[in-house]
Order: structure tokens, then C-alpha cells, then sequence
């Protein structure tokens, strides 16, 4: 029978639908085909993308030529422009404000046909690193309150560009998905005096149903209420809210782990796109006891339609808990 699942973070309820069951098999995954040769992100090609940001290369490389291992860049067609004030404005009951933000690009690698799944665990940690470098750099910056990094892998999840690569946000406001997140755990811990996330992960540590895999601080759960079939969560066991805190060694415990359920998820699912968000504590707020940094990642298998979008359920036809077992029997 299907059942509706109530999300503990946010009140969010959603349908798993088990009358409409599907095995990873039943998912169709069009194979990515590896273009190269034109790619504005491939080594040769620096010209073509804005003067980098950040980049790690050897000391007697110059800058924005080839020689390097990841670079950051602006985005050549951003969402938010950097320069400017916000200049906050009414208009009637309605209010606007500058398109003021910073929109970046991390090329992960200098390998076109590669992936974050087949890079090794010191090349991720290179990128979750660069993430933590420019999140606290953007941070300095008094106009930005929030950053969101995100990856889109595979057209059917929005990426424009095969090579490798992700992307950062940083915005005047505190986008609205995490707002929700952030009332939620606050009223949670109102009430408790715990933290949600943390609660979340003692209870599925002690059940085992849910736990996909976990190592070196980390976890990677399928959420009880999860909206999309196999989407997944990666959290730190130690309680933190911000991810700019992270250490250098727990970061590389992280691309372990991160690389480690990608490479499950290709294997069950056949490689298929998906999309990862970093969520994180608001850049003005401080350590936070009720809210806890994580990952959300959703291989793109299904689409949202009319019923969706018109009533806010979302309906996955595989419980969390068959997406757990096929996950762990993925494993290397």
C-alpha cells in the first residue's frame, strides 16, 4: 500500500508510492558521450573562460595556461554580478533589489572524460577544499549572506558543459529551501534541546535500515522521506553547521566517502545524472546549535509534474529503504 512519509526537518510530507515500485533497472539512463576537442574548460582553453580565481598548479605554472589540476573561475554567463550594491527598493506591496551576487565555476579536473566517481579520494578533496577556500573568501564580502554549492552532472540535470566541473553561488538573501530548514531545526530544537540532523543520525546509526554507508566521520543515509527515488544524504557524525569549518583531514574522510557512493550509485543506476546541493549555515550566523551542514544528492530518474508542482507532494515510486539495499550491495 503507498504510504505518506513526513520529513522531520521540514514538515514536508511525501508519497512513496509502492504500487508504482521500481527496481534501478527500471530507470532509463542515456549514455553521456565524451565530446572534448572544443571544450572552453579543457587545458589549451584557459583563454576562453574568465582570469581564474583560484587555481592549483605548480609554482613555475602561469597563471590561467595550461599546467594546472582544478581552477576556479567566474562564470562567463552568471546569474548575479558581482559588482554593484543592492540597493534594496519597494514597489507598492512588492520589493526588488540588484542582481548582486558572485557566480563561480570549479573545473575539477583537468581530465574531460573523467568524473568526480573516478577521480581519486586526494583529487576530491582538492575540490571540496577549493569549495571551503571560496566560501571563505566570498564570506568577507558584507553584501552576501548565503552560498549555495551545487553540481549539475549530465544534460537531464541541467549541466551545459560534459567536462567536469561545479559550481557556487553567493546571494544577498538566505535562499528559501534552506530557510525552511533552518525554521525547522529551530523549532525542533525549541522543543527538544537537540539538534534534528543529530537525532536523525542516531537513530538510523542504531537501526542500520537506512545507512547506506559510513566512514571517517561521515555518513551517507537514504532520508526517511525522501522525495526523489534514491536520493541520498551525506552528513558528519560530529554535530557542525557551517561547512567552512571543516578541517583539511575530515574533508579528505569526506571525498572518501563522497566518491564511494558515487561509485555505488553509477554501478546500480548505470551512471546516471544527477545533482548534488551543499547545505550549509547562513554566512552571518554564526555556529549554530539546531542546524547541521549536509548533502543532498539526486540522481535524476524521474520528473516533477503537474501534481507536483500544483500540491507540493512529491511522489517516489522506491521506498528509501530498497534504494538503501540495492546502495549497499553496490559497494566495492
Amino acid at each position: 500500500m503507498p504510504e505518506l512519509r513526513k520529513d522531520p526537518v521540514v514538515g514536508r510530507w511525501v508519497i512513496i508510492s509502492t504500487e508504482r515500485g521500481r527496481r534501478p533497472s527500471d530507470f532509463p539512463v542515456e549514455p553521456v558521450r565524451p565530446r572534448g576537442g572544443n571544450c572552453v574548460f579543457c587545458p589549451g582553453n584557459e583563454a576562453k573562460t574568465p582570469p581564474e580565481i583560484l587555481a592549483n598548479r605548480p609554482p613555475d605554472s602561469a597563471p590561467n595556461a595550461p599546467g594546472w589540476s582544478l581552477r576556479v573561475v567566474p562564470n562567463k554567463f552568471p546569474a548575479l554580478r558581482i559588482e554593484g550594491e543592492l540597493e534594496p527598493s519597494g514597489e507598492g506591496l512588492y520589493d526588488r533589489m540588484n542582481g548582486v551576487g558572485a557566480h563561480e565555476v570549479v573545473i575539477e579536473t583537468p581530465h574531460h572524460s573523467a568524473s568526480l566517481a573516478s577521480l581519486s579520494a586526494d583529487t576530491v578533496a582538492e575540490v571540496l577544499l577549493a569549495y571551503r577556500e571560496r566560501m571563505v573568501d566570498l564570506k568577507k564580502d558584507p553584501r552576501f549572506e548565503y552560498i549555495l554549492v551545487f553540481k549539475n552532472h549530465g544534460g537531464p540535470a541541467g549541466a551545459s558543459l560534459e567536462h567536469p566541473h561545479s559550481q557556487l553561488i553567493a546571494t544577498p538573501i538566505i535562499p528559501i529551501m534552506v530557510t525552511e530548514e533552518l525554521t525547522g531545526s529551530a523549532q525542533y530544537y525549541e522543543m527538544k534541546e537537540r539538534c534534528v540532523w543529530c537525532d536523525i543520525l542516531r537513530q538510523e546509526r542504531r537501526s542500520r535500515r537506512r545507512i547506506i554507508a559510513e566512514a571517517n566521520g561521515f555518513v551517507a543515509l537514504s532520508p526517511f522521506a525522501p522525495r526523489f527515488p534514491f536520493e541520498t544524504w551525506i552528513l558528519p557524525t560530529r554535530h557542525r553547521s557551517a561547512f567552512e569549518e571543516t578541517g583539511i583531514d575530515e574533508l579528505r574522510g569526506l571525498a572518501e566517502l563522497l566518491g564511494d557512493f558515487l561509485r555505488r550509485m553509477d554501478r546500480v543506476l548505470n551512471s546516471p545524472p544527477f545533482n548534488f546541493m551543499l547545505h550549509t549555515a547562513p554566512l552571518r550566523d554564526g555556529p549554530l546549535e539546531h542546524f547541521h551542514w549536509h548533502l543532498e544528492i539526486i540522481p535524476k530518474l524521474t520528473n516533477v509534474a503537474g501534481y507536483e508542482w500544483g500540491s507540493g507532494f512529491f511522489i517516489n515510486p522506491v521506498p528509501p529503504e530498497d534504494a538503501t539495499a540495492a546502495l549497499r550491495a553496490g559497494g566495492e
